[in-house]
């Protein structure tokens, strides 16, 4: 058995007899979104997409960062890139804030009319004079030319950043409709390497809106609950690439 990907389990399958709360993070909900048939594989069924590599720079990056933030959110001060893009905040100090950044815990919220322990684990969050929370996410990445929200891709960047938004609205605090992305760009024009990797770092607004959560909560429950297996989404890879296999097979 591959050390990546562990085939069928047995763990965290939603049971729709049962009365317990089911747990779904934020990342199942976005893959319910992307292809309701992979999602009732994984979630109903037990057979998960194979994952990703990790992504251990990028991993390495958000760490520092949140190092390099938390020392203002000690000092209680703006971080210098926050006052360069005239962002009136500071990062938030609160009890809960290392659960919410810790993957498998994050911030909770139970959905009763799902019945879901509805998580997502956020980078950070800062608060503005009027008291509201403002959600943060680090992105890393490695390109030519300055870095955007615009491709197609980032579209499930934008809908992170609104889920967490409403994760924390459902948690009782006021939470600003914009948020921003920390991106930070590796240089490759340099002249050598010399054991280090140098970055340029910028922060991108976002206001977006997260009237959607709802809906996809309630689709995701009747996705679960029915005894049916959905229909592929018509650009799912995964869907693609079994139903390639099977044909060169027949």
């Amino acid at each position: 058995m591959s050390q990546y990907y562990s085939g069928k389990r047995t763990r965290n399958i939603f049971d729709s007899k049962s009365k317990e709360p089911f747990r779904l993070s934020r990342s199942r909900v976005d893959n319910f979104l992307r292809c309701q048939k992979c999602f009732y594989l994984d979630r109903r069924l037990g057979v998960d997409q194979p994952p990703g590599y990790p992504f251990t720079l990028n991993n390495a990056v958000d760490k520092l960062l949140k190092k390099e933030f938390d020392i203002h959110r000690k000092a209680k001060t703006i971080h210098p890139l926050m006052e360069h893009y005239g962002i009136d905040a500071i990062p938030f100090q609160h009890e809960k804030l290392d659960e919410w950044r810790e993957n498998f815990k994050g911030v909770q919220y139970l959905h009763e009319p799902s019945n879901f322990l509805v998580t997502g684990a956020v980078d950070d969050v800062w608060i503005n004079p009027e008291g509201e929370l403002i959600v943060v996410d680090y992105k890393a990445t490695s390109k030519d030319g300055e870095v955007s929200l615009d491709a197609e891709w980032q579209d499930g960047y934008k809908r992170q950043l609104e889920f967490y938004q409403w994760l924390l609205r459902q948690n009782g605090f006021k939470v600003s409709d914009t948020g921003y992305f920390v991106y930070v760009n590796g240089k490759t024009d340099l002249e050598a390497f010399d054991s280090k990797l140098e970055f340029d770092m910028k922060i991108l607004p976002y206001t977006g809106s997260d009237e959607w959560v709802e809906d996809a909560l309630i689709g995701a429950k009747k996705c679960l609950s029915a005894n049916t297996i959905p229909e592929a989404h018509d650009d799912c890879d995964y869907c693609l690439y079994r139903k390639s296999a099977r044909d060169v097979q027949s």
